[in-house]
């Protein structure tokens, strides 16, 4: 593998790449339960523009260090901004960051998969967060909660939480988790709303999630990647029509139908062996 130079960072974040085609990020505040801050946003938002734009990356990982996936937001931080009468541009930040709480909860640009390795609590922001990504992995004794109502705040800071929520879950559960603000347990995120795929041992988080992204990058680059502009461009289309056009119109699946892979694809069907993909072309 080549040697690969992301943006440059603070230590509020852990970036590595424990295989091929596969980035991990590691929000890195664990006394403070990797809450997050402004500092930690922009280096997220710098490493997953990256990310995004490098073509031999082709899936991400998120967990956190210490025993908390994301506490969400930081309220000390919060409570001074109030104080200081911020509270009108706290609201024309929530409509100008498009990508949302942590640069992750309404990041709508990238195709390429998104695992959420939930190493243990994800509060507010941090289910947030876990909402958007593809794939959700999370430890049996996490707690998952939107406690923001007994702070006396909604649960806006990503835009899309409070309708997302109710379109995995449906209206009754989601008033369930948003209304009375109480946690979770993983296994009812899984079992009862809906939005955590597997539960496992604490020790087999993140094993897990790398053994995920593993199985998707055997898979070609430019499939998987149209086929998760699909399910975004569905998630925010009025009917199934409008989804296929806009999908079959979309850069993705123009390049996944011109593209080297596709041929490789078919070309190793025929001949009984396994593909052998190249890195994607830059939209």
């Amino acid at each position: 593998m080549a040697l690969l130079q992301p943006p440059a960072h603070s230590d509020e974040i852990k970036v590595s790449f424990p295989k091929e085609h596969v980035l991990l990020l590691a929000f890195n505040r664990p006394k403070s339960l990797n809450a997050m801050t402004p500092t930690m946003t922009d280096d997220i938002k710098a490493v997953l523009n990256w990310f995004d734009n490098e073509p031999s990356l082709w899936v991400a990982v998120i967990t956190g260090e210490g025993r908390a996936f994301c506490a969400g937001a930081d309220l000390v931080a919060w409570h001074k901004r109030q104080a200081g009468g911020g509270a009108e541009a706290d609201q024309k930040h929530l409509i100008e960051d498009v990508d949302g709480f942590g640069s992750i909860s309404r990041r709508y640009p990238t195709s390429k998969p998104i695992i959420a390795a939930v190493n243990g609590g994800a509060y507010g922001g941090g289910v947030e967060m876990l909402l958007n990504c593809d794939l959700v992995i999370a430890s049996e004794d996490a707690k998952l909660a939107l406690p923001e109502v007994k702070r006396g705040v909604v649960a806006v800071q990503g835009g899309e939480r409070m309708p997302r929520l109710s379109r995995i879950a449906g209206h009754q559960l989601a008033s369930e988790m948003l209304l009375l603000g109480n946690p979770i347990t993983a296994k009812d995120a899984a079992m009862r709303f809906g939005f955590v795929n597997k539960v496992v041992p604490p020790a087999e988080v993140l094993p897990t999630a790398l053994a995920w992204a593993g199985a998707i990058i055997e898979n070609s680059p430019d499939a998987v990647q149209s086929t998760k502009r699909a399910l975004l461009i569905a998630s925010r289309s009025g009917s199934v029509e409008e989804a296929v056009v806009a999908h079959v119109n979309s850069k993705e699946s123009k390049r996944a139908f011109t593209s080297e892979n596709i041929q490789e694809g078919l070309k190793a069907f025929n001949e009984k062996r396994k593909p052998a993909w190249k890195n994607p072309a830059k939209l």
